[in-house]
């Protein structure tokens, strides 16, 4: 992926050289409908399931007040910090290449929205290590995976996973693991959307009125898919827009990266067997395929998994 002349955001939070430990309050205080929360072997069995959690892993559980903003609200943590976090475009490698694939997101969605008569504002980006202060979403957590917050409309973003991606998971190798991280700051952005169009609020609605947890789990597939798709429309609009940024290999990266984070393909991996009704991504089929959908056709009209008989 070539993005030496990608336009840098500055709706970056930079902390990654907080201390990244001393969290006040201890415990993780994820907001459970009778109160309780979740202990850090849930957060590990969430990580290794769905190590691309791409959604704040508490609506998983339907969390509806971290979508509302509703009565109870996650407790706000304080990070013991050696130096204020850093405001605006990082200026190392990492840090620059992640502002430019944020600065053409906000561009090309931007349009998509201003076309249907719309105003888009960009999510921001947190980046940490290991932990920090994820607002009204809790504690971010590396082990949760890169995710997004939608009261606070932020990604949070362990700068260490797309190392994960690529010696844990074999998701990519070499220069293509640029556009593959691309990819999975796309696919939070795609949750950006979602939330956005509303769509996230009323798939949670959904999930607290579904019958049973393989319901829940069958809609989660259908909003993962999706942003899968929307990151596919952003690549489809970028390469329009700057004709050569992708390289050989880049899209076959971000396949084979799809893949890697299939329900099917992790829970063969860490249980030996599958279980569909538990999937809560979508199988490494279905997310190549929703990938190419929106890469192929560039429209959001393309990415309607919540459409009456659509074929997942």
């Amino acid at each position: 992926m070539r993005y030496d002349d990608f336009r840098r955001s500055d709706n970056i939070d930079d902390r990654r050289d907080d201390s990244g430990g001393g969290m006040g309050g201890g415990g993780f205080g994820f907001p459970m409908g009778g109160g309780g929360g979740l202990g850090i072997g849930t957060v590990i069995v969430l990580g290794l399931i769905g190590w691309a959690v791409g959604i704040d892993p508490r609506i998983l559980i339907g969390g509806a007040e971290i979508l509302t903003g509703g009565q109870q609200q996650a407790p706000t943590y304080q990070t013991d910090r050696r130096s204020a976090p850093s405001k605006g475009a990082p200026t190392d490698e990492m840090g620059s290449m992640i502002a430019g694939v944020l600065g053409e997101i906000d561009d090309r969605w931007s349009e998509i929205f201003s076309a249907s008569g719309q105003t888009y504002r960009g999510p921001r980006i947190v980046l940490f290590r290991n932990a920090t202060n994820g607002g009204r979403c809790g504690m971010a957590q590396s082990a949760m995976g890169p995710f997004y917050c939608p009261p606070d409309k932020q990604i949070f973003l362990d700068t260490g996973f797309f190392r994960e991606v690529e010696t844990r998971f074999r998701g990519c190798s070499g220069n293509a693991c640029k556009f593959t991280a691309a990819y999975i700051i796309a696919h939070e952005a795609g949750h950006h959307i979602q939330n956005l169009l509303g769509i996230l609020s009323k798939a949670t609605q959904m999930q607290q009125q579904a019958g049973s947890k393989a319901e829940a789990n069958a809609i989660q597939v259908r909003i993962e898919l999706q942003a899968d798709c929307l990151s596919g429309v952003w690549v489809n609009r970028e390469e329009k827009k700057r004709p050569g940024f992708l390289e050989a290999g880049d899209i076959d990266a971000a396949l084979t990266t799809a893949s890697a984070i299939g329900d099917d393909t992790l829970q063969r991996q860490s249980t030996g067997r599958v279980v569909p009704d538990s999937f809560t991504h979508g199988s490494a089929a279905q997310r190549k395929r929703w990938f190419m959908t929106g890469y192929q056709q560039g429209s959001v009209q393309a990415c309607n998994t919540f459409a009456p008989g659509v074929s997942l």
